[in-house]
């Protein structure tokens, strides 16, 4: 495992080239598909294909994409010059005044001027039901753009660098100033508060409809849950494991950084299974290599933990990517069977959970390089570093 030395962080939006060049190799897989058009409705991949990002309510956004030339970005009439400030790429655009709208000025029927019943088209996997059953002609559910979205691009990988820095000073910022007693929510609104400030200050153009922070804390009353932030106004405790996770979107692409820390000592009880997850992160390290199976590595992270008296207090997988979004595919998750590559991104946090101790788990926002992997968020590792006084 390295850490982040030579890539220059990136907060601006991509250039054109950057634009052409995933349009093109969406074009490419088209064609080995024999597709006609690909449909996008899913807010990420339209970011993905053209820089705009916007809360989809009951007016739809749906892009086009030809098996060549330009795509067709059928949006309401409401949104035009909002579009045409944010997209990058060359765009046809093709509107629709209003939802609901007089029968033949609908969007499924601007839709129906493009898509014809001979055409063959590409569906992403999280199309509504509604758009799908607008389209004429065959449709072929594929994830073609979410499959391109796996392996970064330079650009990409510099976006994701920027929003960890800023996660890491988060942290930090959290470590300094946790104290006995303390309100996570108050750390969580600062935090939040601040780094939000520092990416509009290094972008005033930043888009923040797809930029949010979180920088919640569980004490060790409910870290051995996940997702159980049911105690707004639960505080710090002497001892722990309390679990900190800061995490979010900057400008539209995401990444986490999560410890376990405690406060003035460290419960005798607390020791074991904290190096036990260390250990399992270490070999989850040693794993996300090139060539590795997805699959494989959190079976053998899983055996590790298992082997250690941990079967039923494990109770989510390994890793999961970020990309233009905070939580995605592909997953170091047992049954999925696919290979590590360079240049994708994943969090690394086998966890564990003990109801009475606490939770135990990293999370590190790591990327595959072409020998090893390397580690994008930084944060303090050892029990030493991670006791608090």
């Amino acid at each position: 495992m390295k850490i982040l030395s030579d890539i220059a962080p990136l907060s601006t939006a991509p250039d054109r080239q950057e634009i052409d060049n995933r349009i093109a190799r969406l074009q490419s897989a088209m064609a080995v598909q024999d597709l006609d058009y690909y449909l996008c409705h899913d807010p990420a991949n339209i970011f993905y294909l053209t820089n705009f990002a916007n809360f989809v309510h009951e007016r739809p956004f749906i892009l086009l994409v030809p098996a060549s030339g330009t795509p067709v970005f059928l949006t309401p009439k409401l949104e035009e010059s909002h579009v045409r400030a944010r997209a990058v790429g060359e765009l046809e655009l093709l509107q629709y005044f209003e939802f609901p709208a007089p029968e033949g000025d609908t969007w499924f029927d601007r839709l129906k001027d493009v898509l014809k019943p001979s055409h063959r088209v590409g569906v992403e996997n999280l199309c509504p039901m509604e758009v799908g059953s607008a389209i004429p002609g065959e449709t072929v559910p594929i994830p073609l753009v979410e499959e391109a979205r796996m392996v970064k691009s330079e650009y990409e990988i510099a976006r994701i660098a920027y929003t960890a820095s800023l996660l890491s000073s988060g942290h930090a910022q959290l470590l300094q100033q946790a104290e006995i007693g303390q309100l996570p929510i108050l750390l969580h609104k600062e935090i939040s508060g601040n780094l939000m400030q520092r990416l509009l200050m290094d972008n005033p153009a930043t888009n923040i409809i797809n930029s949010h922070f979180n920088a919640p804390t569980q004490p060790p009353q409910m870290s051995h849950d996940p997702h159980n932030f049911t105690d707004l106004f639960c505080s710090l405790v002497e001892g722990g494991p309390h679990v900190s996770i800061v995490q979010g979107m900057a400008n539209g692409y995401g990444a986490e950084l999560e410890r376990t820390f405690f406060m003035g000592s460290v419960p005798e009880k607390a020791i074991k299974p904290f190096h036990d997850m260390l250990d399992a992160r270490a070999l989850a390290y040693d794993l996300l290599i090139p060539g590795a199976n997805m699959s494989d590595i959190d079976r053998q992270v899983n055996e590790l933990l298992r082997s250690k008296g941990y079967a039923d207090k494990l109770l989510h997988r390994t890793g999961h990517s970020f990309g233009v979004t905070d939580h995605e595919g592909p997953f170091l998750a047992e049954g999925y069977q696919r290979e590590v590559a360079p240049g994708m991104v994943f969090s690394v946090e086998p966890g564990i959970y003990l109801p009475g101790i606490g939770g135990f788990r990293f999370s590190d926002t790591v990327l595959v390089t072409e020998r090893g992997n390397l580690k994008l968020t930084e944060s303090p590792e050892t029990l030493e570093e991670l006791t608090i006084q």
